[in-house]
């Protein structure tokens, strides 16, 4: 280990943490060459492939290596939050309809394509400008470009070096949620912790909000299988050899490295133009539904957690350029960050927490102390502690969905199976894991949501 490994939890997460690979995983990150200060993982941490999921590690643009591994097969699964104007009270009527036709409107499951089917010359412009195209297509709004970080585009991205079989993959599944522990979700404010930032955030008691959770679907997947055996085959020859071979790397700033950042950068740029495209669909369901205009529901943030960025951290007694990579991590960048929205500057970074099913889920603020602690990173969601298999084995989804409308949660979803696997009891407390970083000061509680609508692939 060139660094310590550093592990953000109370007490009673810890024992879900020791249950699998986790801390293995963590101990072989922090081997990686040019790691600096801390190889960390969240409190919502759990074994992934190569880093544990919830892993964040920044390295040195000069002598550090990228890793697909700790990026993740889904390249920027993120989460938005839409924020509306509209009261529970007012529509409780309505949310099972709205339920019904955001389902009916959003495509979802295993391999499922979408209504837009790309070209070419399409997919090539989706990859270079990511959100940028949905807006120019009338499929977005211009202002939503401002609450995205990075403004829903990476400048690094080359189309080019994503294989035609990435590509391929990706023609029909803009605007679409797969399957997995991806949703869209209906939600009510149950609790505001800081009033200041809520009113900043546009936020209010009993208000009406929408949770999107997806990424780049088989487009991002195929780019991570594509340069995992690239980078198996290079290592050799950059005279790389670690503890695990799903920690396959290359040098930032070598060709293979290089090549891989601005392909991830495409992919990225795709899953931001897919949650864009779904934003449309869940607009045009609340316009069909509600009756109100579409431009009522206002993005407040969309923040990706599985990437990697080029930032500058301070490191011992001065600032670097470090490739942070971020697996099942977000960012979580203080008030004053000049990467983050002019509006939220004086509060800081939005934080989005989303829960399992039917439990809760957070808006936390990034703080000062997280840029010096964490790379200015924080936890991503609740975290699995079972796996889906397992999941399906302890649960009986017909059970569980009666269970769920019993507590005024509307369902949608693709297939029992998957509601199974997607059950609470698979995953760590949300509450405990957003009152582990809101005591480690790596974001602060803003407001919890409760779920009052689910549609789930």
């Amino acid at each position: 280990m060139r660094v310590p490994a550093t592990i953000y939890a109370i007490e009673e997460l810890i024992d879900d943490i020791l249950q699998d690979r986790t801390l293995d995983q963590l101990m072989n990150v922090a081997t990686l060459p040019g790691i600096q200060k801390e190889a960390i993982v969240m409190p919502d941490g759990h074994e992934g492939y190569g880093f544990p999921i919830g892993g964040v590690a920044a390295l040195d643009i000069n002598d550090g290596v990228i890793s697909p591994g700790g990026i993740g097969y889904d390249i920027n699964c993120g989460v938005r939050l839409l924020t509306s104007e509209t009261s529970y009270e007012e529509i409780k009527h309505l949310i099972g309809p709205l339920a019904h036709e955001m389902s009916r409107m959003i495509p979802k499951g295993v391999g499922r394509g979408g209504k837009i089917v790309l070209n070419e010359n399409q997919i090539t412009d989706v990859l270079k400008k990511g959100a940028e195209w949905a807006v120019e297509n009338n499929y977005g709004l211009t202002e939503d470009l401002e609450h995205m970080e990075s403004n829903g585009k990476l400048a690094d991205a080359d189309p080019s070096l994503i294989s035609d079989k990435a590509k391929q993959r990706g023609l029909d599944q803009l605007g679409t949620i797969g399957a997995g522990n991806h949703f869209v979700e209906i939600d009510r404010v149950e609790s505001i912790y800081d009033t200041k930032t809520a009113k900043a955030f546009n936020l209010f008691p009993d208000q009406i909000v929408i949770l999107i959770h997806t990424g780049s679907r088989g487009l991002g997947h195929q780019v991570a299988t594509d340069y995992l055996k690239t980078f198996l085959n290079a290592m050799p020859s950059y005279g790389l050899v670690m503890p695990d071979r799903e920690l396959a790397c290359a040098p930032y700033n070598s060709k293979d490295g290089l090549e891989y950042f601005k392909a991830m950068s495409a992919a990225a740029n795709f899953a931001w133009c897919n949650r864009e495209l779904i934003t449309w669909e869940v607009r045009k369901s609340w316009e069909y539904i509600i009756k109100q205009p579409a431009k009522n529901l206002k993005l407040l943030y969309d923040v990706a957690h599985n990437i990697a960025k080029i930032e500058s951290h301070r490191v011992g007694n001065r600032n670097k350029e470090l490739i942070v990579h971020r697996k099942g991590a977000t960012r979580a960048f203080g008030p004053g960050s000049p990467d983050i929205p002019e509006i939220f500057r004086h509060v800081g970074q939005p934080v989005l927490i989303p829960g399992s099913m039917g439990t809760h889920s957070y808006i936390l603020v990034g703080t000062k102390e997280s840029m010096d602690r964490s790379f200015g990173s924080t936890c991503h969601g609740a975290g699995r502690r079972m796996s889906r298999t397992a999941a399906k084995k302890q649960v009986d989804a017909p059970t569980l969905k009666q269970e769920l409308i019993a507590n005024d949660i509307a369902v949608e979803a693709g297939s029992y199976a998957g509601l199974a696997e997607e059950a609470s009891l698979a995953y760590k407390d949300v509450d405990l894991v957003a009152e582990t970083v809101h005591r480690a000061h790596l974001a602060a509680k803003v407001a919890r949501l409760k779920p009052v609508g689910v549609i789930k692939g």
